[in-house]
């Protein structure tokens, strides 16, 4: 085998997944827009009810926004007021980056407008993003600092997480934002001080378990440093980690078993 050959076989392999076409598990190019409509808003809808059932609602606030395919200056959002627990398909609103709610019944939260609107301005990248205020999320932000690489699963966020260092209040003039989504960058979710966590993907799926699996992160480090001192991962080898748990491809997958469960649980969603 040449190096040539050697290196595209190690690009189209994974370590993880044995077998199955990349293309067509990360990609949704070859539907038409409106099947890939509805294959977001059945998980953005699943995503919400998820989010209900771990305890991350909290009040009205809370939100996890899809772009829409085929008008990508619009995106999918949760009427304020309606609870994660109960939201429906039928429930979602359609939104423009004017603020207008060009489908869908309901009231637009206006937080979720700011955040989200302003990301999806400036991440072309980003298809969805999920924002909530859920307890050990919030609890970590008020300590002013990043995540540390203490265990297998917290290593999808080491050198790819950002920080707002400051709190100025709800989230509602645009110059707030704009701060915010420069604070996200490139990466895939962001810590907002004495607020909580933002997380963002390729797809709801990504987005969805980033945020699900951040959490997660935050409630083990809190209850690890409240023991004693956790012993820090290498960086190098913490990077070799992310490059397996930190992927578009484990958002996916991870993601997969949660929808395929509260789909089966909860049959009333997709309504």
């Amino acid at each position: 085998m040449t190096t040539v050959e050697k290196n595209k076989d190690t690009e189209d392999s994974n370590p993880i997944l044995m077998n199955g076409n990349m293309n067509m598990l990360l990609g949704e190019t070859t539907q038409p827009p409106e099947q890939v409509r509805e294959e977001r808003k059945r998980k953005l809808t699943a995503a919400f009810r998820l989010f209900g059932k771990f305890g991350f609602d909290e009040g009205v606030a809370g939100h996890i926004t899809v772009r829409d395919p085929e008008h990508e200056d619009h995106f999918w959002v949760n009427p304020m007021g309606v609870s994660f627990k109960l939201l429906k398909l039928s429930d979602l609103l359609l939104v423009n980056h004017k603020g207008e709610v060009v489908e869908g019944d309901g009231y637009l939260n206006g937080a979720a407008f700011t955040i989200h609107s302003h990301i999806h301005k400036m991440r072309p990248d980003v298809v969805a993003a999920a924002h909530a205020h859920s307890l050990y999320g919030k609890a970590w932000s008020t300590l002013g600092r990043l995540l540390d690489p203490i265990t297998q699963d917290a290593c999808a966020f080491y050198g790819d997480h950002g920080l707002l260092d400051t709190f100025s209040g709800v989230v509602l003039e645009m110059g707030e934002g704009e701060a915010l989504a420069r604070a996200l960058g490139n990466r895939k979710a962001l810590i907002l001080q004495n607020h909580g966590l933002l997380t963002v993907g390729k797809s709801v799926d990504e987005a969805a378990w980033w945020y699900i699996t951040m959490e997660r992160s935050c409630q083990a480090q809190l209850l690890a440093e409240a023991a004693g001192t956790p012993k820090l991962i290498d960086p190098e080898v913490a990077i070799r980690t992310r490059a397996v748990v930190g992927t578009e491809l484990a958002g996916i997958f991870s993601f997969q078993p949660l929808y395929d469960v509260i789909c089966a649980e909860q049959p009333e969603i997709l309504e």
